[in-house]
């Protein structure tokens, strides 16, 4: 079942409380404000799991210094390393909006999760974002013992850090590597909008809209074209064999649900080990609602996730 006959209660009821609190609609604000936003409405969750450790550190980036969280996980290292690119269509989000996600995956999954500050559109459109996730991950992978590592190196993220990961794992196959292990792929954006049904179906009423992501590819993409490049679009790639195997979660009431699931299809039928987790009556950002207003669904989502990502370790 792709679609729950309604989304579940819980989500009924945050939906509910975002629409009496009048959020403003992202695609209305300008680029500044629409992170601000984002940011206070991903508060601070209130049960995360202890860690050994976690560190802001700068490594060398493709645009001068590029930031990134450490996240350590309690026990005896080494251990494998998760790179992590938070969502937002590559315009908002930031490591403090993916804190709690972080936690949560490191401590579940036992693995060091390194939380990417890539440079954000319009300021920076595409290909920085791209480039500045491939640089993490060739830092990662070419040094792991910086962060306690074993050389065991995933990627992974959600919405457009789901992009972000999917795409890492092309240049990583078309370019000499790194090797990657897994590729944990949270309602990926995969094509650009209004491709597949689930965009007329989820396209308003249900946290991310149509018009959201509009705006979002709007601000990303400097022109038409460069969106049918595979390393902006995934689906756009010819051939998806070689690549690592991969979780690709997606949620029934998002209108990138489709694109997620095609993606699935793409890669197994090249040759990818897939594993899908499917939530028919969640919505897009499920996995961040840690904090008030929130989901307690978002803690077992990301235990399904981590769970998988643990297993392909």
């Amino acid at each position: 079942m792709d679609r729950a006959n309604e989304p579940d209660s819980e989500v009924r009821s945050l939906l509910s409380t975002l629409d009496s609190m009048d959020v403003p609609a992202l695609s209305d604000l300008p680029p500044e404000q629409a992170r601000e936003l984002f940011d206070e409405l991903r508060s601070a969750p209130t049960d995360v799991p202890d860690l050994a450790d976690v560190r802001d550190e700068t490594i060398p980036g493709p645009g001068g210094d590029l930031p990134v969280r450490v996240y350590r996980p309690e026990g005896e290292g080494p251990f494998p390393t998760l790179v992590y690119v938070h969502g937002g269509g590559w315009v908002i989000g930031s490591l403090d909006s993916y804190d709690g996600v972080c936690r949560v995956l490191a401590a579940e999954a036992e693995c060091v999760v390194v939380s990417v500050d890539y440079r954000l559109a319009p300021e920076n459109p595409f290909p920085a974002a791209v480039e500045d996730v491939r640089a993490a991950t060739e830092w990662v992978a070419g040094d792991p013992t910086a962060v306690d590592g074993d050389g065991t190196v995933a990627v992974g993220g959600d919405s457009a850090g789901g992009n972000l990961a999917a795409v890492a794992s092309l240049l990583a196959r078309d370019f000499d590597g790194p090797d990657l292990a897994h590729q944990t792929l949270i309602y990926p954006i995969t094509a650009l909008p209004g491709e597949f049904p689930s965009y007329e179906q989820n396209a308003t009423g249900y946290y991310l809209e149509r018009a959201d992501m509009d705006y979002f590819v709007d601000h990303y993409f400097r022109s038409d074209l460069e969106a049918y490049n595979p390393y902006a679009m995934p689906l756009e790639a010819a051939d998806h064999s070689d690549l690592p195997p991969a979780t690709v979660l997606t949620c029934g009431f998002d209108p990138l649900r489709d694109e997620g699931m095609a993606y699935a299809d793409a890669l197994e039928d090249d040759g990818v080990a897939v594993e899908r987790l499917h939530y028919p009556g969640l919505i897009h950002g499920a996995a961040g609602m840690l904090g008030e207003p929130g989901l307690d669904a978002a803690r077992d989502l990301l235990e399904d996730v981590a769970a998988d990502l643990q297993g392909s370790f």
